[in-house]
Formats: structure tokens, C-alpha cells, sequence
């Protein structure tokens, strides 16, 4: 684990490296959360794009949540069983070392090795403790998307995940991916790369059309279409060149029709092939770019505005998928193409790494009103259900015990989160 005191410059160091301008530097020591919080500070055009802006906002949030000196912001965030030097510091795959990503990769392995610890019957084609996660996530799938639980059901699933990594021997905090890195050239990612230290590489190339994706319940189907991507066939190269995905699909996007996949009985047996993906520059570049991210933090003030953004809520927002779909359909292929098992590719979990990471920059920035969630229990209100509220109960037993929603709000509330970003 990163020592805390050395934190302070390596995420702006970070965005010096990988393309930002270094000839500039942003007052950042300048800027309150709370003047971002009420609008009052303003990028230039040329610090956003290139992710100057947003590595301000981290910072911030770091600074926000680990302060130096303040005792009573110290007080605010810190609970539980959650103290300073309990605290881990999650990072972008790429600043890690190459020994620590190994480490991942490693205990990813492990736990495909592991064996299912569902109740027998549940979902026979479940083969390992990952393909659990991949059942759990495809059974509450209409609970956890555009839903009030979204944000916070995710943060706790990749909590968890994280956890039994570590039972695992990963010896570091989870991961995430910072896409808007990656625009340009996906397939160039050190995540995708292929190499050693990636999650596998792109899929063999085929060539195909665009998916068309169907905005949500809309009736006609109003089409979302997709630019083709640069893979499409299964992964041939890198640690999880090999994998195969047991669990079958539930609602698979297909190419150049509005027609989705799924199979006759996704969590039985018979549904074992190969991982693909389908790595897609124009997707990375429409939808999980640095404007894309600084703008939603910037520019939606409540949760209900945010959480609609970031998914692309067509209640909200018309023909869109949000950073949090992009970075889906940025990978693509099967499953990741596939909104009710994306978790059987091992990158989903960086994907929502990020995820969680610009909610948690968005709540540093007014911390106490920013402790509260929007929105019902069912998909896009589907049928009647009540509102969620912080007492509603997050439950993927058998993978850990049940919490609340107010107990994942706060990642240094302590029972059960106690860790930042850099």
C-alpha cells in the first residue's frame, strides 16, 4: 500500500504524464469544494479535454477526505472502524507496478479457481466464486440500474469483490480504470494491451457492423447506433487469453439489428465459450472522454442529475449512454456487451472502479448534502415500487453479509468501507 503522505502530487504527476499539458498550472491549492459545488470555478476548455480539470477535482477530493491538519474534516469523514492508517488508496491500473498488477491478476485466477459457494441449485452453470459474482449481479439486474440503489449497490459489490481478492493474496486496493486516458486507442491501453500485466487483450478481428442499441423501454425502439469496433472475436492474448465465461447471456447486444440475445437458461448448465471483446475507439471518444467525466461532475448539482447523466437516463437525457455505459460499450463483445453479466469480464471491476471514483470526487465536493440517493427500487420505475432510501438493504449474500445504502455512502465511513482515490 501507497504510504498516505506520499499521495499528495502523484495523481497530478500522473496527469503530466500521460498527456497533459505540463507547460500549465492550475491554482488548484486556490479552489474550495464549495466554489465548485455552487459553479464558481471555471476551466478552460483546453484544461478539460486534456484532463487537467478533472485531475484538480481528484486532488481536491483527496485533500477533502484526507486532510492534513483539520480535525473537524477528520471527524466528518473518518467513522467506524475506519482510522488514517487503515486507509487504502485505490489507483489507476497503470500507475501500479508491475509486480502489483501480476498480484491482481494472480488472485483473479485464484478466484476462478475457487469453487461456487451458492446454494446448490441456484445457478448450476456457475463453475467458480467469480462466476458467483456474475449470478448475483445478473439476478438483481432490474434492481441496481437506473434505480436510486445504482451508485451505491455497485460500490459495495466492488467492495466485496475486492475483499475476497485480497483473501485471494492481492495485496494492494482495487483498481480502476481512468478510460478517458485510452480514448484514442483502447486496444493500446495497458489494460487491454495484450501483455503480461493487462486483463487480456482486444478480441480477434471479424468484420461486422455496429451494434444499435435500443433506448431504455422505449416503444418504438428508439435507436442508439454504435460505430464498429475493432474486435469482436474471442481474446487470444494476455493472462485471460484463455477465459471462458460459464454463465449465459441475458440481454447480449447484437450487430446491426435492435435485437438483443439471451439464452434459454442463462444460469444453467451448457453455456461455457470463449470471452470476447470488442474494443471501440469512437464509443471511448463519444462517451468517456475527460469532457465527458469533468462536465458531469461540473455541471449536475443534486444526485437525481448526476445518477441520470452518468447512466444516460433517458427520462433525462435522450440518446445517450453516459460514461457508465461508454465505458461499457468501450469493451464491448460478450460479456461485456451484455448489461445483466458484464461482470464476467474481469475488467468490468476497473470499469466500475472509475465509476465509483467520479462519485466519489462529485460527493467531496459538498460532502454532507451529497449523502443521499434518488429514484425507485425497479428499473426506470418498470412496475410500481417505493422509493430507495438509505435504509433499504444492499443484500449479494452469499458473497458478504447485508448492509445498508447510508453504510456505503461515505468510502471512509468504516463497516464496511474505509478507502480514497488517487
Amino acid at each position: 500500500m501507497v504510504a498516505i503522505k506520499q499521495l499528495g502530487g502523484l495523481l497530478w504527476a500522473l496527469s503530466l504524464a500521460t498527456g497533459s499539458s505540463a507547460g500549465r498550472t492550475l491554482k488548484r491549492d486556490e479552489i474550495t469544494p464549495e466554489e465548485v459545488a455552487q459553479g464558481d470555478v471555471e476551466f478552460t476548455h483546453e484544461e478539460i479535454v486534456q484532463g487537467d480539470a478533472l485531475a484538480a477535482l481528484a486532488q481536491l477530493a483527496y485533500n477533502e477526505t484526507i486532510p492534513a491538519s483539520s480535525a473537524k474534516m477528520r471527524r466528518r469523514n473518518f467513522g467506524g472502524s475506519c482510522t488514517l492508517s487503515k486507509v487504502k488508496v485505490r489507483q489507476e491500473w497503470r500507475t501500479l507496478s508491475a509486480a502489483k498488477r501480476k498480484n491482481y491478476i494472480d488472485a483473479v485466477k485464484c478466484m476462478r479457481n475457487k469453487p461456487s459457494i451458492l446454494p446448490a441449485g441456484v445457478a448450476p452453470g456457475s463453475k467458480s466464486l467469480f462466476d458467483d459474482f456474475i449470478v448475483i449481479h445478473y439476478q438483481q439486474t432490474i434492481f441496481i440500474h437506473l434505480t436510486g440503489s445504482f451508485l451505491a449497490w455497485h460500490r459495495y459489490f466492488t467492495h466485496v469483490y475486492e475483499q475476497h481478492l485480497q483473501a485471494c493474496g492481492y495485496t494492494g486496493a482495487a483498481p480502476y480504470w481512468e478510460w478517458s486516458l485510452d480514448v484514442n486507442n483502447p486496444a493500446a491501453s495497458p489494460v487491454f494491451d495484450g501483455s503480461a500485466t493487462s486483463l487480456g487483450g482486444n478480441g480477434q478481428y471479424f468484420p461486422h457492423e455496429g451494434l444499435i442499441l435500443a433506448e431504455a423501454l422505449s416503444n418504438p425502439p428508439v435507436p442508439i447506433p454504435l460505430p464498429a469496433g475493432s474486435g469482436g472475436g474471442c481474446v487470444t492474448t494476455g493472462p485471460f487469453g484463455a477465459l471462458q465465461v460459464n454463465i449465459g447471456a441475458g440481454g447480449l447486444a447484437q450487430y446491426g439489428t435492435l435485437e438483443t440475445y439471451a439464452a434459454p437458461d442463462p444460469l444453467g448448465e451448457g453455456n461455457t465459450r470463449c470471452l470476447k471483446r470488442d474494443l471501440n475507439a469512437g464509443v471511448a471518444k463519444k462517451y468517456t472522454s475527460f469532457l465527458n467525466s469533468t462536465s458531469l461532475i461540473l455541471n449536475n448539482n443534486n444526485i437525481e442529475m448526476f445518477q441520470a447523466v452518468l447512466q444516460g437516463d433517458p427520462r433525462y437525457v435522450r440518446r445517450e449512454l453516459g460514461v457508465h455505459g461508454g465505458g461499457h460499450f468501450t469493451m464491448g463483445g460478450d460479456p461485456g456487451g451484455d448489461p445483466f453479466i458484464s461482470p464476467g469480464d474481469p475488467a468490468f471491476y476497473l470499469h466500475h472502479g472509475q465509476v465509483d471514483r467520479l462519485w466519489w470526487i462529485w460527493q467531496a465536493m459538498d460532502f454532507p448534502n451529497r449523502q443521499n440517493v434518488h429514484g425507485s427500487n425497479v428499473f426506470m420505475d418498470l412496475f410500481p415500487s417505493a422509493n430507495t432510501t438509505l435504509d433499504d438493504i444492499i443484500d449479494i449474500s452469499p458473497l458478504a453479509p447485508p448492509v445498508k445504502i447510508r453504510d456505503v455512502m461515505n468510502t471512509l465511513g468504516g463497516s464496511p468501507l474505509c478507502y480514497v482515490y488517487l
